[in-house]
């Protein structure tokens, strides 16, 4: 099926996940998905879309730290790049240890809120640049932003569920919004819940043409988002322009300040 289709070269592309399937299930929102009254107009199809995305906002909440693998999938200019890593977070103060398993394997970086001058540590795992130790950078510089869309500071799901929310608030205050709902889908060996939007025609003031959140059955935590951009023509695939996966997510860990101190012995910096 068509909605299927879209999700063939994320199985050639991952080497992580065997695949991800599907049970096509379309349905009428449920008492699940129940409307939204606040920033949404009454009777908007995305009402229930916001209200379900505030419930795993308020998943989120519950949250204190966490450990997880991120894979995240980014159009960066006109390239679609792809990059994993091991992941550590702190909400307060935000806090964020990764360690890069591919490409630069290796790398680390850590940026801690309020420390070291609101700057990222960074140092690369091997090859020459790895002779120049541990760097000091600006979070939105071009080198801490290269092969980026975004700083560091608006990684994790705390801030992809945020994001989310705000798009979809925004956009209902248009029409030609479609929405689908897949109760019964797989990540991997995950089940979840997957919501989709999409507007059928490019419009000024839609982003991107179809948006999909990923929600893990047990925890109702998001997991997964992907965001594809209008069809360059007609008859063309939608492009992939960002996509995040959260895999082996781990929850409030007992993660401290030494989790996110340069000088832990655990990390190379």
């Amino acid at each position: 099926m068509k909605f299927r289709s879209k999700f063939q070269n994320f199985h050639t592309i991952v080497a992580w996940s065997a695949f991800v399937t599907l049970c096509l299930c379309v349905v009428s929102p449920t008492a699940s998905f129940a409307q939204n009254q606040s920033k949404v107009p009454e009777g908007h199809p995305f009402a229930p879309v916001v209200q379900l995305a505030k419930k795993a906002q308020q998943a989120v909440d519950q949250v204190v730290d966490y450990e997880a693998v991120l894979t995240k999938r980014e159009m960066v200019g006109n390239e679609l790049t792809t990059t994993q890593m091991e992941i550590k977070v702190r909400h307060q103060p935000f806090s964020v240890y990764l360690k890069f398993r591919e490409p630069h394997a290796g790398r680390e970086v850590m940026y801690v809120e309020g420390q070291n001058g609101n700057k990222i540590l960074a140092h690369e795992g091997s090859g020459l640049t790895s002779l120049i130790g541990t760097q000091s950078l600006d979070v939105d510089s071009s080198l801490a932003m290269k092969g980026n869309r975004y700083p560091i500071t608006m990684i994790g799901i705390e801030n992809m569920i945020e994001k989310l929310i705000a798009t979809w608030e925004y956009e209902s205050q248009y029409g030609e919004c479609d929405v689908k709902y897949y109760p019964n889908a797989q990540l991997g060996n995950v089940e979840c819940r997957v919501v989709e939007t999409s507007h059928p025609t490019p419009r000024r003031q839609f982003k991107y043409s179809t948006m999909r959140l990923y929600l893990e059955k047990e925890t109702n935590l998001p997991i997964r988002c992907e965001c594809y951009g209008f069809p360059a023509a007609a008859g063309q695939k939608a492009p992939l322009i960002e996509e995040y996966t959260y895999t082996n997510l781990h929850t409030n860990k007992g993660l401290n300040d030494f989790s996110f101190d340069s000088k832990n012995p655990s990390y190379q910096f």
